[in-house]
């Protein structure tokens, strides 16, 4: 058996996204993924909108993601450390996931040092000061009050209301972002200003934009944007020695450097 001494990375799933049979597809593709990386995986972080919509009520979750949970479940219980940075998509995310699989949710950028490697983790949203609409509406999904009335709607009313409002925001603005040039990305302003304040940060990980890239802000410092898992298939590994952005290729079940 190999060596668990590798810290792997992804972001935006989006499972439960319309439609439902390309959902699923994308849903079986991860989790093969997830059985490659077993042997060797000491942690798996996940950054954000895993769900492309999920609310825990107190005794009700959303249904399906079965073999998705399952394959969690089965890294969880092999001694793999899963953690999940919540996304605009999944902010309501809870304690069911903690208490049925182990892994530790962490609600804001996190810090982390592997090997005197320092990282800033995120989901990569709402860095752009600017922004006052979508920092906003951030603000009212927060809300535990706004949260607890949202709890009193039927789950049959709020999903698919909540799906509605995805997938007409989706056709609006599409899934797939354009990259024009990298100090207009929000990520990287975002990034230069922090390592101002701590030089010592080498890797800045986010999703969210759901384009893979990787860009050097300094001679130690990169900022890795981990793609997606609708049309890049795209994650992110740390040896102890180097990050590498890397794609899964899902005809070929192989794995490629990006």
């Amino acid at each position: 058996m190999a060596e668990r001494n590798l810290i792997y990375f992804a972001s935006d799933l989006h499972l439960g996204m319309h439609p439902r049979e390309e959902s699923l597809r994308r849903e079986k593709l991860f989790v093969q993924w997830l059985e490659e990386i077993r042997d060797d995986a000491a942690e798996l972080w996940l950054l954000g909108d895993v769900f492309d919509y999920w609310f825990e009520y107190k005794k009700v979750v959303p249904r399906g993601f079965t073999r998705f949970l399952g394959a969690l479940a089965t890294l969880s219980d092999t001694g793999v450390d899963i953690h999940l940075i919540p996304g605009n998509h999944d902010i309501w995310v809870f304690d069911y996931l903690p208490a049925e699989i182990g892994l530790q949710v962490h609600r804001k950028s996190i810090a982390r040092s592997w090997n005197k490697h320092q990282f800033l983790l995120g989901h990569g949203d709402g860095l752009y000061r600017g922004d006052r609409m979508y920092r906003l509406l951030q603000a009212i999904f927060k809300n535990r009050t706004i949260q607890w009335f949202y709890a009193r709607i039927h789950p049959n009313g709020s999903m698919a209301f909540a799906h509605w409002w995805s997938k007409k925001s989706r056709k609006k603005h599409g899934t797939i972002g354009s990259f024009t040039e990298a100090d207009r990305e929000h990520q990287v302003q975002f990034a230069r200003k922090e390592l101002k304040k701590n030089p010592s940060i080498e890797y800045f990980i986010f999703g969210h934009r759901h384009l893979p890239f990787d860009i050097r802000i300094a001679d130690n410092s990169r900022v890795i944007c981990l793609g997606d898992w609708i049309g890049n298939f795209t994650y992110g590994v740390f040896d102890g020695k180097e990050f590498q952005l890397k794609k899964f290729l899902p005809a070929q079940g192989e794995i490629i450097e990006e």
